[in-house]
């Protein structure tokens, strides 16, 4: 029920328990070059807003890029979140979450750290937990960026479709296995606008230390794989999540 890597899992925050994520994903994509190589830093912090029916979370991105040699870092653009348990089945422990967010153009436009206008984004999570070790995930979104500087003030509408599978090893000791398709909505060297596929796959592990006080801290490890051209052709994910109670619930 921990937060997932790649797939959104549609279990809020629980009442009183607020949980700090931060992640760093490497990408190398030869198209780009054969020295590109790209890392992108988050930071997200969700929080029950009172409790387990509604969430509110924001992430920070921070980018390090290099292209044909050249060094490029800075702050990405952030997302405002708010999340709602529309349902939750808790002897099935069956789960949808839609969560809709507000993209704030914090990033420079200018260097490709950001792309300079509000947008929104949508998503869809599902989850469900068959037998005592065995969890499935699946996401359906989308992102609106009207006007968008990566395309030269045009409109932009990216699709993603997205499924994983847990196996829990033993209940501090969790293997994951994520798929990821994305519709990206990006210009081609004419400047026409086209939707490229994207596709991924990341196996992954994750291990919980459970600490006095209900804090519990967990580490995690993936290695995504790009499955078509458009696609990065690997990478490196790592994950620190530690969440912990800030009040007593009514």
């Amino acid at each position: 029920m921990d937060n997932s890597f790649f797939v959104e899992e549609a279990y809020n925050q629980e009442p009183g328990v607020v949980q700090h994520i931060l992640t760093a994903h490497h990408e190398v994509d030869r198209q780009s070059g054969p020295d590109s190589h790209t890392w992108y830093l988050t930071f997200t912090q969700e929080w029950p807003v009172p409790d387990q029916a509604n969430q509110l979370s924001f992430t920070l991105p921070y980018v390090f890029m290099r292209e044909q040699g050249i060094w490029t870092d800075g702050w990405g653009d952030l997302m405002l979140n708010y999340r709602r348990q529309v349902w939750l089945n808790r002897e099935r422990w069956t789960a949808l979450a839609p969560r809709v967010s507000l993209i704030l153009p914090t990033g420079d436009a200018d260097r490709g750290l950001g792309d300079d206008t509000l947008g929104a984004e949508f998503n869809l999570p599902f989850s469900t937990i068959v037998g005592d070790a065995l969890a499935f995930h699946a996401n359906a979104g989308l992102t609106a960026l009207p006007d968008a500087a990566s395309a030269n003030d045009r409109d932009l509408i990216h699709y993603q479709l997205a499924a994983s599978a847990i196996w829990a090893v033993r209940n501090d000791l969790h293997l994951l296995i994520e798929w990821v398709g994305r519709w990206e909505h990006t210009p081609d060297a004419l400047g026409q606008l086209h939707h490229r596929w994207r596709s991924i796959l990341s196996p992954g592990v994750r291990y919980a230390l459970n600490l006095p006080r209900d804090v519990q801290v967990v580490f995690g490890l993936a290695a995504p794989v790009g499955l078509n051209g458009a696609a990065a052709d690997y990478g490196l994910f790592l994950y620190l999540s530690v969440e912990h109670s800030m009040w007593r619930p009514n």
